[in-house]
């Protein structure tokens, strides 16, 4: 596997103490992004939402000049599992941003385990397990996962839409798993019946089997896709005459699909959603971070519209950056005043405020929308609801929501209350 290093944005700073210059140490930070397979525009457009706080940050945080490595990985765990053992056993880093993919977030947390004198600050995988099951204490998560991510919409889908019967289509991996969980728990506690759950391969290329498959008898069909795989549903299920109503996961109406070539992507118009963000929320900070993203890059180097992975990278970079700046850049005693300012941390993340609880787990803000096409023709997420302050149990009692299970390929059952 081809493994990418970006640069190195610098390496040694200078600083003033008393009267004379002292050379301080650069804080070496490594960074986790898909840019091989089928996700690689969701990891490009992360490390441009890192890049884009970056630019708003400077060369240093805390007083120290800031030593990037960025590591190329493909989705699966074990390549994230190479990459960060690339960055911490040979490149020597203090703190790791990423990763971006469901699966590779458990093994990163995993791994976490085993480096003590390493903090890791997820970028945007959002499997449940990570944070749920055997959480780290050196492994913080400032983005809600899969499941936050679908409340509002069960419930949008079947009293707004009148959907009552749905079929569901997802990648067969953790985060997905986690993306139907949260759609099913809220969907069917409110009515509806989950009839059918079709399961494909990451990376799947052809997907005519499954569009057979589907079936005429449901209100709508649910899509758990994202990246190559997205494009390719789309393509096919047009070739193939498909008018379903659709329901999509918060991947597959994300801008790294909104913005693909062709025109099979006009299928989504209409269809709702939910996930971290609304493309086109009117709330101040949010325009102005889309500003930054786009002034950051020319037009053909960047999504119209900061996709949701740029935010994710955006935020746990402006979280590490903050709390840098808090402890001045002082990460002795195994970064204890560091990792003591991220756990109590509340940040004001342009998608809303941001904090996490005692598992390290972000608790903050969903958005259910649906997909629009803007007056210059692009697509984008337009905001039907706000709900604030979700955290990981859905509003559940813990208890109750434990009973339910971990998200799985029939997890949770369907049924009207939990």
């Amino acid at each position: 596997m081809k493994k990418t290093l970006l640069g190195t944005l610098s390496t040694v700073a200078l600083i003033s103490a008393g009267a004379s210059a002292v050379q301080a140490e650069a804080v070496k930070i490594g960074v986790l992004a898909t840019l091989e397979g089928t996700y690689t525009a969701l990891g490009e457009d992360g490390v441009r939402g890192m890049k884009t706080a970056l630019a708003q940050i400077g060369d240093s945080v805390g007083g120290r000049e800031i030593e990037l490595i960025i590591q190329s990985t493909d989705a699966s765990p074990d390549s994230a599992l190479r990459g960060a053992r690339k960055l911490v056993e040979q490149d020597g880093v203090d703190i790791i941003l990423g990763p971006l993919s469901g699966s590779e977030g458990i093994a990163i947390r995993d791994y976490s385990k085993t480096q003590p004198g390493v903090t890791f600050i997820n970028g945007i995988s959002g499997a449940m397990e990570t944070t749920f099951v055997t959480p780290s204490e050196n492994f913080f998560r400032f983005n809600t996962d899969g499941a936050q991510w679908s409340v509002g919409l069960g419930d949008y889908a079947y009293n707004e839409k009148g959907y009552e019967t749905v079929a569901t289509v997802g990648e067969d991996y953790s985060f997905i798993y986690t993306q139907v969980f949260g759609f099913t728990t809220e969907f069917c506690a409110a009515g509806g019946e989950i009839t059918e759950r079709l399961w494909v391969p990451l990376g799947t290329k052809d997907f005519g089997s499954i569009i057979a498959a589907l079936p005429d008898d449901v209100d709508a069909i649910y899509l758990g896709l994202g990246g190559g795989d997205a494009v390719n549903f789309l393509n096919q299920y047009q070739q193939a005459g498909g008018d379903a109503n659709l329901i999509g996961g918060s991947i597959m109406v994300d801008g790294t699909v909104l913005s693909s070539e062709g025109s099979a992507k006009q299928a989504l118009i209409g269809v709702p959603s939910a996930g971290p963000q609304a493309d086109t929320w009117d709330d101040p900070k949010w325009q102005a971070y889309v500003k930054a993203y786009q002034d950051t890059f020319p037009p053909d180097q960047r999504f119209p519209s900061p996709s949701l992975l740029a935010t994710g990278y955006y935020n746990a970079t402006t979280a590490m950056a903050q709390c840098m700046e808090t402890v001045g850049g002082d990460l002795s005693d195994g970064h204890a005043a560091f990792r003591g300012c991220l756990s109590t941390l509340e940040l004001d993340a342009p998608n809303g405020k941001i904090t996490l609880d005692e598992n390290r787990q972000a608790i903050g803000a969903n958005f259910v929308s649906e997909v629009v096409e803007l007056e210059d023709g692009t697509l984008a997420t337009q905001l039907v609801k706000k709900v604030d302050g979700v955290n990981q149990t859905l509003g559940i009692d813990k208890a109750a929501f434990t009973a339910i299970g971990l998200p799985g390929r029939e997890t949770p059952v369907c049924q009207s209350s939990y």
